[in-house]
């Protein structure tokens, strides 16, 4: 049998596994930051409506630039953001993909700073460029200083900065970002998947784009909007990173369908996003029980929670509480574990099963 080392594979990719997280059918599935809430019927309804409004011309190829659904992506983000600010992809990922097809590959370095969203050196090593790593403090924070000083040792061409982090959930400060849009020779990256959860007050990059035309914001309508099946994710940024990043997309990449049903969403976006306050609510129940219970839980502006496992053996409290019916994430950091906020029965029945192994 035909084995990976058997294949011409590039070296760069040898020993490395593809990103995914287990998807077993249990009771509570809390291990992909998915919302756990289904689209509102009002919203299901004009999705059935701009679906049919577009099958009919399935022969034809989609709008390639996407101009409609970006229009309605600016309104949405607001900033004075236009439709030439914006580009839309099939997930955030892919987005990140083409940033790094565009400006970074061989012979090209991307920075980032872990733990954070392990896609982005998977990302880094499909489109050939290096990754190097300016690791978190040891409380997982991040600061202009470190950030800086490392942007000056490794002169990276693509930064990828991640507000709210995954898999720990803090927004970085704003001073973080302006600090490295400053020193960064190359591009800046802000990864913000999961900005709508974010606690009052907390202020996001897109209020730096103007100003920084090298920064970009990526962000997607999988998380609060409740898309995850629909891959949408999108980019603001100058104009100029816009058409840049046309150079390598892949010609038709959005489908009609696609654009349709994230156009319908963003139309009834008070419906889909009214959710998010529910999610949060559930957020915060779960770090002050937590925390109640005497373990370490780091602060939260996403739709999840990192936590200190109750025992050394983290591994072995994940799947306890698997065999409790409970999936929730090992994001690979020993002695921590990630779960997803999902509805109040979904929390309490978590909430239920840990306490079980106290």
């Amino acid at each position: 049998m035909t084995t990976l080392d058997d294949l011409p594979l590039r070296d760069e990719l040898r020993g490395m596994s593809p990103y995914g997280a287990p998807q077993l059918d249990v009771a509570v599935r809390l291990n992909t930051n998915e919302n756990s809430y289904p689209v509102p019927d009002a919203a299901v309804e004009e999705m059935e409506k701009a679906l049919s409004a577009v099958l009919r011309d399935l022969n034809r190829y989609p709008d390639r630039d996407a101009v409609a659904l970006r229009t309605d992506l600016a309104a949405y983000l607001g900033h004075a953001l236009t439709w030439k600010h914006v580009w839309a992809a099939n997930g955030s990922n892919e987005i990140q993909q083409q940033l790094l097809q565009t400006f970074a590959g061989p012979g090209r370095t991307a920075l980032g700073f872990t733990p954070s969203y392990s896609m982005h050196p998977l990302l880094a090593a499909g489109t050939g460029t290096a990754w190097v790593d300016g690791r978190r403090a040891g409380d997982y924070t991040l600061s202009a200083e470190h950030v800086v000083a490392k942007i000056r040792e490794y002169d990276p061409d693509l930064v990828f900065l991640c507000s709210p982090n995954n898999p720990t959930g803090t927004a970085l400060p704003l001073d973080v970002v302006e600090a490295a849009a400053e020193a960064a020779r190359g591009m800046v990256i802000v990864d913000e998947a999961y900005a709508e959860f974010a606690r009052p007050g907390t202020v996001f990059a897109l209020s730096l784009v103007e100003r920084f035309p090298r920064l970009v914001v990526t962000r997607t309508m999988s998380k609060a909007f409740a898309l995850a099946g629909g891959r949408l994710g999108y980019l603001a940024a100058d104009p100029a990173v816009v058409d840049a990043v046309q150079l390598v997309r892949l010609p038709y990449h959005l489908s009609a369908m696609t654009q349709a049903v994230a156009r319908a969403a963003l139309a009834h976006t008070d419906a889909l996003l009214s959710t998010v306050d529910a999610v949060k609510e559930q957020r915060d129940r779960i770090v002050a029980t937590l925390r109640g219970w005497g373990l370490p839980v780091a602060d939260s502006d996403a739709n999840f929670v990192l936590f200190g496992a109750p025992r050394e053996d983290s591994k072995g409290v994940w799947q306890a509480l698997l065999d409790r019916g409970v999936l929730i994430r090992d994001v690979g950091l020993p002695g921590w574990l990630r779960v997803t906020a999902g509805t109040p029965e979904e929390t309490t029945a978590f909430l239920n099963a840990l306490e079980e192994l106290l």
